[in-house]
C-alpha cells in the first residue's frame, strides 16, 4: 500500500527501527546520522527526545531533496525521573536494569518528519513493568545480548523483554523505538 507521495528516507542506523518501517511495509532508503547524543540539561523527559530527534533531522536535512521525506527520532527511558541513556558498559548496564526491577518506567519516543518545506514533531509514551529480576538474571542477560546499544540497557523483544515484562500500557512499538501506528497516521497526513 502507498501511504505517501514521498520518498521515505530513515535518518537512523537502528536495525529496530529498519525493521518496523519494513513490517509496516514502507519502503525506505538509509542515511545515517553520526551526531552525538548531547542535550540541554535542563530538559525533561519528552524534551529531551523531542530535542534529539530535532537535532537529528538539523544534521541530515542539507541532504533532502525534493519529494523526499526523512524520518528521525530519539528513544529514551524515564525511571523515577531519571533520563537512562544507553549504557557505557556492563557495570552501567547492570545498575540501570537493577534500577528498573520491579517497577514501572517510561519509554518515550519521538520523531521527527521533514521534507524541505515542513516540520512535523510528535512523541509517544509507553509504561513498562518489569518484574523483580535477581542478579543472575540481569547478568546473563547482558552478557549474552549486549544491550549497549539501546535506551534503558534493554530490548523489549530480546529475552529479557520475553521473561521480565510482565506488562505494558501503551505502544509496543514504541518500546522498540517507533511508535508505528502514529507514524502511519502522520506519514499518511504529512
Amino acid at each position: 500500500m502507498k501511504i505517501t507521495k514521498f520518498k521515505i528516507i530513515l535518518g537512523s542506523s537502528s536495525p529496530r527501527r529498519r525493521d518496523i518501517l519494513t513490517q509496516m511495509g514502507i519502503n525506505f532508503d538509509v542515511r545515517v546520522c553520526d551526531e552525538e547524543e548531547k542535550y540541554p540539561k535542563n530538559l525533561k523527559g519528552k524534551e529531551v527526545s523531542e530535542y534529539l530527534a530535532i537535532q537529528k533531522a538539523k544534521f541530515l536535512k542539507g541532504s533532502i531533496k525534493k519529494g523526499e521525506l526523512l524520518i528521525t527520532s530519539d528513544t529514551i527511558v524515564c525511571n523515577d525521573n531519571i533520563i537512562l541513556t544507553k549504557p557505557r558498559d556492563k557495570t552501567e548496564a547492570f545498575k540501570m536494569l537493577n534500577g528498573l526491577s520491579g517497577k514501572t518506567h517510561k519509554v518515550i519516543t519521538s520523531v521527527c518528519l521533514c521534507s524541505i518545506k515542513k516540520k512535523v514533531v510528535f512523541s509517544d509514551e509507553t509504561s513498562v513493568r518489569f518484574s523483580e529480576l535477581d542478579d543472575d538474571i540481569i547478568s546473563y542477560y547482558i552478557e549474552q545480548h549486549h544491550p549497549f546499544d539501546k535506551a534503558g540497557s534493554y530490548g523489549i523483544q530480546e529475552w529479557i523483554g520475553l521473561i521480565g515484562i510482565d506488562r505494558i500500557k501503551g505502544s509496543y512499538t514504541n518500546v522498540v523505538g517507533l511508535p508505528s501506528s502514529k507514524l502511519f497516521q502522520r506519514i499518511r497526513n504529512f
